[in-house]
């Protein structure tokens, strides 16, 4: 992910999810191992590639920060399973009117935030309207379309200006999150959530602990600690899990299953995802501001190659992936063609092209040495400039100073970015900004979908962008370990069915 303002930060490797259900909040995550007598204390250490620059998920960028905290640590009225199911959460159930302007929740009673304070509607209250004006918290205009937020006891009522159709979606995540009103806590290194985790401790450059919450209003979690250790190197990581130092890695590399389950201690599993491997190209000035030459690059990269080099996954060419609403094969929108790329270079008088790549330095190598190659065969020169995480956000995804660059989109139906011109991906296209706010104008899901799709269908044909392909995810699990999820963990890991034996 990569929201309007979130992005995939920690799911940025190659290969790196889901909310509740029901009473207990929890994200129905498949049991990836059978395990006989779990133990209520064990502690469960959890890979994860990349480290979050703080913890304000209020407004800082990057996925590691939901993977690790909502579901966990902070929650909303609504949530979702794995497969995108939408469940109450703190809200105990919800009715839309007919209309689809007036959405009504029930808050659940008994709810305590980790510093003891009792959750009220007047906290969610709160949070919801401050998101929503407040440009600089994430996805705050997810909430664009509310017009009143209020409350009378445990009620809370939403008041549309217009239908949203991902108005519920949207309050399964970080538009939806709820924080104790007027907290005075330090956002960047603490957390006071609802959920069935605490966080106790950041080791910053090592890990992040989350301890069992006691008195949690739900089914208490089955361990009674999870360290999330940041391991950027997929070597590295296989290493610690054989050592005994992790029981879980996210993010593997499919190369490298026969690896992690050589000592018989380890089962890799492969789920579905939405993260979209994009290669954004600046079109606001300079050889790519021409279409011609951005469909030259999207015609040179061997799409199958990549899906082959990487080990999972599928190829993909538009914006949208196959779990999400609005999907449509795009594949007769462009294919592998370098004698096409080469001419229409000639075209465009832009032989002899040089072009950066600017990356996050912990990627794998493994895509970019395709890319130039890919790029080489057709009279590109591709330097690639690989820089630290920090610097990506700063340059490429705050200012747009770039020219092309790779990074992974985990979180499920962002298509929103598309329809942002003041995204990084510098795509302005007016009536794809129709089409976008007439789908969330539609009452019915399938006329949602179709908008979508005409959209996507555009931004594709435009050559906005090349999407190399569509992740899997893939994890390695202790043989002791049952409870963890396996699809979408590249952009969340609910953590409350985790449980772990002693052998």
């Amino acid at each position: 992910m990569f929201r309007r303002t979130a992005l995939a930060a920690v799911a940025l490797l190659t290969v790196g999810t889901l909310a509740l259900s029901g009473c207990t909040s929890s994200a129905d995550p498949a049991p990836t191992t059978v395990v006989s007598e779990p133990d209520p204390d064990a502690s469960v250490s959890i890979r994860l590639a990349l480290e979050p620059g703080n913890l304000d998920i209020r407004q800082t960028a990057g996925v590691a920060l939901d993977q690790i905290l909502i579901d966990n640590v902070y929650q909303g009225l609504l949530a979702r399973t794995a497969d995108g199911e939408i469940v109450p959460s703190l809200a105990e159930d919800y009715t839309v009117s007919d209309d689809n302007l007036t959405y009504t929740f029930t808050l659940r009673e008994g709810v305590t935030f980790d510093d003891g304070s009792e959750l009220t509607a007047r906290d969610v209250v709160w949070s919801l309207r401050t998101r929503q004006e407040t440009p600089a918290w994430s996805d705050s205009a997810r909430l664009d379309r509310v017009d009143s937020f209020d409350f009378e006891g445990q009620t809370i009522t939403l008041t549309l200006s217009e239908p949203d159709s991902s108005l519920l979606w949207n309050l399964t995540g970080r538009a939806g999150l709820v924080f104790k009103r007027n907290d005075d806590i330090a956002y960047e290194t603490e957390a006071n959530g609802t959920g069935p985790f605490t966080l106790t401790s950041w080791k910053q450059g090592d890990s992040i602990t989350l301890t069992r919450t006691e008195d949690y209003w739900g089914e208490p979690a089955g361990v009674a600690e999870v360290v999330f250790t940041f391991i950027p190197e997929q070597q590295a990581a296989i290493n610690a899990a054989l050592a005994g130092e992790l029981d879980i890695i996210t993010g593997l590399e499919a190369n490298l299953a026969t690896q992690a389950e050589a000592s018989g201690d380890f089962v890799v599993q492969v789920g579905s995802a939405t993260d979209k491997s994009v290669l954004a190209m600046n079109s606001t000035s300079g050889p790519l501001a021409d279409k011609r030459v951005r469909e030259a690059v999207r015609r040179a990269i061997d799409h199958d190659a990549i899906v082959e080099a990487v080990g999972s996954g599928q190829t993909l060419y538009g914006p949208i992936p196959e779990p999400d609403p609005g999907y449509e094969d795009l594949s007769d929108v462009i294919s592998y063609d370098p004698d096409a790329a080469r001419a229409l270079l000639a075209d465009a008088g832009a032989e002899n092209l040089e072009l950066t790549l600017t990356t996050p330095a912990a990627y794998e190598t493994t895509v970019p040495q395709i890319l130039v190659s890919n790029l080489n065969a057709v009279g590109i020169t591709l330097k690639v400039n690989a820089v630290d995480f920090g610097t990506w956000i700063t340059d490429v995804y705050t200012n747009k100073d770039y020219e092309l660059s790779v990074v992974n989109h985990a979180e499920p139906r962002d298509f929103e970015n598309w329809a942002n011109p003041d995204y990084y991906f510098t795509y302005d296209n007016p009536q794809v900004q129709d089409l976008y706010q007439q789908s969330l104008s539609a009452t019915d899901d399938a006329q949602a979908a179709a908008l979508l799709a005409e959209a996507a269908r555009i931004v594709s044909e435009d050559m906005a962008a090349d999407w190399l392909y569509n992740w899997s995810s893939v994890i390695a699990v202790a043989t002791n370990v049952s409870g963890m999820p396996v699809d979408n963990v590249n952009s969340r890991i609910n953590l409350s069915q985790l449980v772990k034996s002693d052998g």
